[in-house]
């Protein structure tokens, strides 16, 4: 879709969010594209790590407010909405990609959301970010709200979502709900990016759902299952291979 664009190169794959003259904020049609498009990279194994990002000068400012009256007017809406809120979420965490945002502007709400559950997040010294539902009389989503207390703790999760303020760059890399502010973040994303691919896809893949299930209470069902493909893999022989060898091993995510 034209609000959601994607371009890969050499096994980095960039989603931006592409709607700048509204700050980038998601309609729900958005919610549902974005979704569509990272549940893709779990079939895409030439696509080693993922970077989120938005264009022009913000992240995203959230949700667009002004579809509300529309899509989101009552109860049953409101709880269809949030079913695609979360589905957009899960589908970047799920991703077997680690999946790096990088934050300008605005990172407000949804665009909190989104950057939460990504694996990374890098800002702009300049960056806001803040989750404004108590503004709004909008309870936050159970499984965003279990993202947020995974990365800043109880404490700082309650006073992001009771004061509902604002948060600058510095003050959000002190509580961890960002992990590096720098000038240039799209550049530091890209070589972490590119440090990511030269490793072996199902060890990253495996550590990531381990640790995602981890963070939100569950005990990853699948666990043993990834464990003992990686084993059985023929990137694990071609390792052990490389390593007699003293040469760089060349994976191929089988």
């Amino acid at each position: 879709m034209t609000n959601i664009t994607l371009s890969i190169e050499a096994g980095v794959a960039t989603v931006s969010i592409n709607r700048p003259d509204a700050r980038n904020a998601m309609t729900l049609a958005m919610w549902k594209g974005m979704a569509e498009t990272f549940g893709k990279f779990a079939q895409d194994r030439e696509v080693r790590a993922i970077i989120l990002t938005g264009a022009g000068e913000d992240f995203s400012v959230g949700a667009d407010i002004a579809e509300f009256g529309r899509v989101r007017a009552n109860g049953p809406a409101s709880k269809a909405y949030e079913v695609a809120v979360d589905a957009c979420s899960d589908a970047i965490a799920g991703a077997p990609q680690p999946v790096i945002g990088v934050i300008s502007g605005y990172c407000l709400g949804g665009g909190c959301h989104l950057s939460m559950a990504c694996d990374f997040r890098f800002a702009r010294p300049t960056a806001t970010l803040g989750i404004p539902a108590a503004n709004l009389s909008i309870v936050y989503g159970v499984r965003s709200t279990r993202r947020l207390m995974s990365l800043v703790g109880l404490t700082n999760a309650k006073r992001i979502l009771f004061a509902a303020e604002r948060i600058d760059a510095r003050a959000a890399l002190h509580m961890g709900l960002v992990d590096r502010v720098a000038d240039d973040p799209l550049g530091d994303a890209h070589s972490l990016a590119a440090q990511i691919s030269s490793k072996a896809p199902l060890s990253v893949a495996g550590a990531k759902y381990i640790l995602n299930e981890a963070a939100m209470g569950g005990y990853g069902p699948l666990a043993e299952e990834i464990i003992d493909r990686a084993s059985d893999s023929e990137d694990y022989r071609e390792a052990r291979q490389a390593f007699a060898e003293k040469r760089q091993p060349k994976f191929r995510w089988c």
